[in-house]
């Protein structure tokens, strides 16, 4: 029990409302963010039992793999090392994600217990089974703006009855934020009264179903395996949340930068590219000197797009035509674009993909005509017209294949090297807070036969209803 709780405890007795500390456990408490140190096997497979009903097939290949349970418990021991990470570096104590928690816990909570008590009534949307008089009680019922000094003590240490209209304002106020966050295009973008008047009712039919649930709860009238189900995945739902923003920052904490990866490469003498360049540099002079370029591109060009032109076809002689501009990468673009018809570029131009010999072949200039209207809603479309040209090169790739991996094909070092510092950071980011947070998961779990039934009923949801194909 840490000292705020201790604190609140003390000021509940001193105040004489002792009585209202069991809601204050059931409530309030509840809502900060779980411990995420551990998961059982028995939580394991619960979770499994659920999922049993609407994933068999995915329930028979966990059964006939143990490799893949074992990744699956793995997977989950990293979800919660980044969640308990997250509890221990303050990122569940900021005000908005503390406010997320609390929302992820009630949405867990309403829409778990909508399925549990309407199992057997038939198909029906979310919380469609909550009537309008039940919405408009919750909103009657949650008026709390005449208030004495005592009830707003109460209030303000979580003891005291919740205040609809405010709650749903930080309800509201939290989601709008969190959607700003995860896109800025959004931050600016006013919500409707159609949106509002939507989430107005979503808060209060899951507020309505937390409400019952957990008068149920204190009653002991809830079951057990039920209200064990909702604790998991309340639990894991808050994990996801916080592991997510967490990875956020650990990955601009593990960044690889520019000077990260040209560090590397000169480190590496397998990325040295000076033979290379030599090469380059002469056919350069060979194509200086007058030779056929077209012929040179045919000899020694590295660039696939300079294959054959179907089958039993001849190469191109490294010939683009009718590029438009911005189209090839800006290096290349920039040189090309300062020759004349005819000229050849008197330097190597470097880019991530190699050393290009250019020639430009020809050039031509449209004027831009009037850009086509744009669809509501979206980005103007781009004026049409502008410099157009044909150039021949000549590319001594630099690519890098990495031998370990049969499959891959050649990829620009710098890509390379990027993507292999990743991953390298990635991994030692995630084994460092795995070890850190020391997250106990089973060695294996249970799981449960699929029955014939169950695969039958998966495939008959899975047809389409008769007449669908429209015959």
């Amino acid at each position: 029990m840490n000292n705020l709780t201790k604190a609140l405890i003390l000021v509940v007795a001193v105040i004489g409302i002792g009585a209202a500390l069991v809601y204050w456990k059931q409530n309030v408490a509840v809502h900060s963010a779980g411990d995420f140190s551990s998961i059982t096997r028995e939580e394991v497979e619960l979770l499994i039992a659920d999922a049993a009903k609407r994933e068999p097939m995915a329930l028979k290949q966990l059964a006939d793999n143990p490799d893949l349970r074992k990744r699956q418990l793995e997977s989950m021991k990293q979800l919660l090392a980044f969640a308990s990470d997250a509890q221990r570096h303050g990122v569940a104590s900021k005000p908005l994600n503390r406010n997320e928690l609390v929302n992820i816990r009630n949405e867990v909570i309403a829409m778990n217990y909508d399925r549990s008590i309407n199992a057997d009534k038939g198909q029906m949307p979310q919380f469609g089974f909550i009537s309008e008089d039940q919405v408009k009680a919750f909103w009657a019922g949650g008026d709390q703006s005449q208030q004495g000094f005592f009830d707003k003590l109460k209030n303000g240490i979580g003891l005291g009855k919740r205040d609809n209209e405010v709650a749903f304002t930080k309800f509201l106020d939290t989601k709008v934020a969190l959607l700003a966050e995860a896109n800025p295009a959004a931050k600016d973008r006013p919500l409707s009264d159609s949106d509002k008047e939507q989430a107005r009712e979503f808060f209060a039919k899951i507020m309505i179903y937390v409400d019952e649930y957990n008068d149920k709860l204190a009653k002991g009238e809830i079951d057990e395996t039920l209200a064990k189900r909702i604790g998991l995945q309340v639990k894991l739902q808050q994990a996801q949340f916080l592991a997510r923003i967490y990875s956020e920052e650990v990955a601009k904490r593990i960044e690889v930068t520019d000077e990260d990866v040209a560090k590397y490469i000169a480190e590496h003498p397998e990325f040295d590219t000076s033979e290379k360049r030599a090469k380059a540099e002469e056919i350069l002079a060979r194509a200086k000197a007058g030779e056929d370029f077209a012929a040179l591109a045919n000899e020694f060009s590295e660039d696939p797009g300079n294959g054959p032109m179907g089958e039993g076809g001849e190469k191109r002689g490294g010939l683009y035509e009718k590029i438009t501009q911005g189209q090839m990468v800006k290096p290349f673009e920039e040189a090309a674009l300062a020759l004349e018809p005819g000229q050849i570029a008197p330097q190597l131009v470097e880019t991530d993909y190699g050393f290009h010999i250019i020639k430009l072949e020809k050039k031509s200039e449209q004027p831009a005509a009037e850009a086509p209207p744009a669809a509501e809603g979206q980005p103007p479309a781009p004026a049409q017209g502008g410099i157009t040209y044909d150039a021949r090169h000549i590319l001594i790739s630099t690519g890098y294949k990495d031998e370990s991996n049969p499959f891959g094909r050649e990829v620009p070092i710098k890509a390379y090297v990027k993507q292999k510092l990743e991953e390298e950071r990635q991994k030692k980011a995630i084994d460092d807070i795995v070890a850190a947070n020391n997250v106990q998961v089973p060695d294996d779990f249970s799981v449960p036969e699929v029955t014939d039934e169950q695969m039958k009923q998966m495939l008959d949801a899975q047809q389409p209803a008769f007449g669908d194909d429209g015959h």
